[in-house]
């Protein structure tokens, strides 16, 4: 498999990723809402600088030198040790191939080393067994189903090597 990285988005990855980008069926509970992505340069600025805070860590997904998805640990609540793992791929191009699950495995890895968490949570709509499928994958336990989401947790003393 070609190696999978994971950097802090800046705002040009953040551009060249979403120039790119293609909007997943799977990750909307509400169909109506869903519509073919359209890049926009000020629109992506504005999403870019709305997740700048000391509260999350924003990451481009890289691939042979080009984003292909983002990672987000946000929610990071030090006195908790505890934060919540977002991603998406950008394309059903790079799906399948494992680098999410690759991304995900380097995500924890940041979480318990370099933010000290001592655990990570994660949600999921129903339908999106794909990323259902890629959390426990990684050693998430899921933990309830509510409001349309699953929701699963991380904790560093359950880590297992795969």
């Amino acid at each position: 498999m070609t190696e999978i990285s994971l950097c802090i988005m800046t705002r040009a990855l953040c551009h060249e990723l979403y120039q790119g980008w293609e909007n997943d069926p799977a990750i909307y509970r509400d169909m109506d809402l869903f519509a073919p992505y359209r890049y926009d340069a000020k629109a992506v600025d504005r999403y870019f600088d709305a997740r700048q805070s000391p509260s999350r860590v924003l990451f481009a997904i890289m691939k042979d030198g080009k984003p292909i998805g983002e990672l987000q640990l946000k929610q990071i609540d030090p006195e908790r040790k505890a934060c919540t793992l977002s991603i998406h791929m950008q394309k059903d191009a790079v799906k399948g191939h494992g680098y999410g699950t690759c991304a995900e495995r380097l995500a924890l890895e940041y979480a318990f080393e370099v933010l000290g968490m001592a655990a990570v949570n994660a949600d999921t709509v129903l339908k999106n067994t794909r990323s259902q499928h890629v959390l426990e994958k990684v050693g998430f336990q899921y933990v309830k189903e509510a409001d349309g989401f699953k929701y699963y947790r991380f904790v560093r003393d359950r880590r297992t090597e795969t």
